[in-house]
């Protein structure tokens, strides 16, 4: 098969690909011929040895997130699964590939009308947006701060809030991000590389926010903290700055809920539900995922570059 291999932490350049021995489904496994690969930010951190980024075993096969049909079944698997259209996480690495090996359990059924690429968009993004939003507890007329808002999860949740009826502030990191966002049903917008974007910030929010969705952290979450009332909600789902938000010395004593990614999915049962939520919320387009960008397999370095850059918008993707 073809995959993309790192033999050791460091830039995009050390993404190389390579051919390696197809892979065989074991017992309670299926084999996916990859139509697409899902990368993540939290990609480019496991790839520079980030200390943000989970600990993984070099050289390694990246990516956790696929789409394609069934090609191929292990033991004791139904025969029915044979051809099936089908999202999956992949235990963690291996989806720089043009096959995969998952296990049943995480299979998720592509419905209609999405296909592959909007499937896999909704697979980690959408689980994610749709938990957080749920541990916010939105209410109509709560005035939300979206952050990295034209990203895959911040899009999501750009969306869930404003169907919740909150009024959405979207945070993005240029004009045309801002713009994207507010087409998504963000109310307004803040471009957080401008100067005096938190002042833009404070005069969009004079009364405060009822919840922060935060999937930067450092500094950002500096100019945020403030801004949130007595029983706002504070979530943390991201560190794209390299530092996660930590609460101010006055959070408690201003009751503020700081809620983080192990507020979702409990269980692998109930991630699973997550995905099916998303999967089905895309399918009816209450949900529309942003596919920014695709690159072709053998560009995984290219793709890593500009994720770090900043330059990608929505979800990208690799196509072998």
């Amino acid at each position: 098969m073809r995959a993309i291999v790192v033999d050791q932490p460091g830039g995009p350049e050390v993404l190389r690909p390579t051919t390696l021995p197809d892979p065989v489904p074991g017992a309670g496994q299926v084999r996916i011929a990859v139509e697409v690969a899902a990368i993540t930010f939290i990609d480019t951190q496991i790839r520079s040895g980030s200390s943000i980024g989970p600990r993984i075993e070099f050289p390694a096969v990246l990516g956790n997130g696929v789409g394609g049909y069934v090609d191929a079944l292990g033991e004791d698997v139904d025969p029915a699964w044979k051809n099936t259209l089908v999202v999956t996480s992949t235990g963690g690495t291996g989806g720089y590939a043009d096959q995969a090996v998952a296990r049943v359990p995480d299979l998720h059924r592509v419905p209609d009308p999405l296909g592959a690429r909007e499937a896999v968009t909704l697979l980690a993004e959408g689980r994610t947006a749709v938990g957080l939003n749920a541990a916010a507890k939105i209410e109509d007329g709560d005035v939300v701060v979206v952050t990295a808002a034209a990203g895959g999860v911040g899009g999501l949740l750009v969306q869930l809030a404003a169907t919740a009826g909150a009024r959405v502030i979207a945070l993005a990191g240029s004009d045309s991000k801002v713009e994207h966002a507010r087409a998504l049903g963000a109310d307004t917008g803040v471009n957080y590389r401008a100067p005096e974007w938190a002042s833009a910030l404070r005069e969009a929010a004079p009364s405060g926010v009822d919840v922060v969705f935060d999937g930067v952290g450092g500094t950002t979450t500096d100019a945020l903290h403030p801004l949130v009332r007595r029983g706002g909600r504070y979530v943390a789902h991201g560190a794209a700055s390299g530092t996660w938000a930590s609460p101010d010395e006055q959070a408690t004593s201003r009751g503020i809920t700081h809620i983080g990614l192990d507020a979702i999915g409990g269980t692998p049962g109930s991630l699973h539900d997550l995905v099916e939520e998303a999967l089905a919320l895309g399918s009816t387009k209450s949900l529309r995922p942003t596919i920014g960008q695709t690159y072709p397999l053998e560009a995984a370095a290219r793709a890593h570059s500009d994720i770090t850059a900043r330059t990608v918008i929505g979800k990208t993707l690799l196509i072998p």
